[in-house]
């Protein structure tokens, strides 16, 4: 299904594309992401007298309460809805979209992120002044107001387990092994700071041809990691920088908080992660 699409002619000029992957979302956080995007491209649009930024809204799952057609026309981004592929899981949709853009830029994006109204004016003017950079992460707030720290160093298993597992008051012998592993000592709110290891995929913005030169996503990752890798091979080919000035808000949960499955999931996929990258377990 098409709604609002745009020829492949208008397709190779335009500055940047977006994708996001919805499996049964909260409908008040898509909606408050979708706004935000939409918001930030206007002021994109102002700054840089480009066409709005087209949305690849990628459905992997059935959920009947949910009219695609009606949270499409509430924005006013060109959108695109792909769906009866079933639930092929987080990187293989994004994976559809990055087959289709032929955008300068691409941008990955969560359904449960809220962006800043400068986020694109900001991280499209570093890129472009800085050609060697192939991805941008943002500074990342949290519901409460507080930092997350979402840029990683290479995790041990170890580090995992504590930091997604423990509960609070037994991680508390760990937090400066943890601080370490999340680059505390490293990023704060005003710096540049370059090549951080690891970062977060909900919101990876890339230059479209390294996006396309990685393949995009390993579709061998079902849910988690998958940023983890595509940020590591990153580093191959292109430069990756943790941009302060690019601000957003995101409402995201710990996979031990999301029950059995979402437990299994991350254990699958930090067991196929550390299989290709190298296993630390201390």
């Amino acid at each position: 299904m098409q709604l609002n699409s745009q020829s492949d002619s208008a397709k190779s000029v335009q500055l940047i594309s977006a994708s996001v992957v919805v499996y049964r979302p909260h409908r008040q956080l898509l909606e408050r992401t979708l706004h935000t995007l939409d918001f930030a491209s206007d002021r994109l649009c102002a700054e840089n007298q480009v066409e709005r930024v087209p949305l690849y809204l990628v459905n992997n799952g059935i959920d009947e309460e949910v009219s695609w057609s009606e949270v499409a026309t509430t924005i006013r981004l060109k959108t695109t809805l792909i769906e009866g592929q079933g639930n092929v899981g987080y990187g293989r949709g994004h994976n559809f979209a990055i087959e289709r853009t032929n955008a300068r830029y691409h941008l990955i994006l969560n359904p449960d992120i809220e962006l800043d109204a400068d986020a694109l004016v900001c991280a499209i003017a570093f890129m472009d002044t800085h050609p060697e950079v192939g991805a941008v992460t943002p500074f990342i707030l949290d519901d409460d107001g507080s930092q997350q720290f979402l840029c990683r160093r290479y995790p041990t298993v170890f580090d995992l387990f504590a930091r997604g597992f423990l509960p609070s008051a037994l991680r508390k012998p760990f937090t400066k092994r943890l601080d370490h592993y999340e680059l505390r000592d490293a990023i704060d709110d005003q710096n540049v700071f370059w090549d951080p290891p690891i970062v977060s995929g909900c919101f990876m913005l890339y230059r479209t041809d390294v996006l396309k030169k990685l393949g995009g996503f390993d579709p061998r990752y079902f849910l988690y990691f998958e940023d983890y890798d595509l940020s590591l091979r990153t580093h191959d080919i292109a430069r990756v920088a943790y941009v302060p000035s690019v601000r957003v808000l995101h409402h995201g949960g710990d996979a031990a908080r999301k029950g059995f499955t979402h437990i299994k999931l991350f254990a699958t996929s930090a067991f196929r992660f550390f299989n290709r990258f190298g296993w630390k377990w201390l």
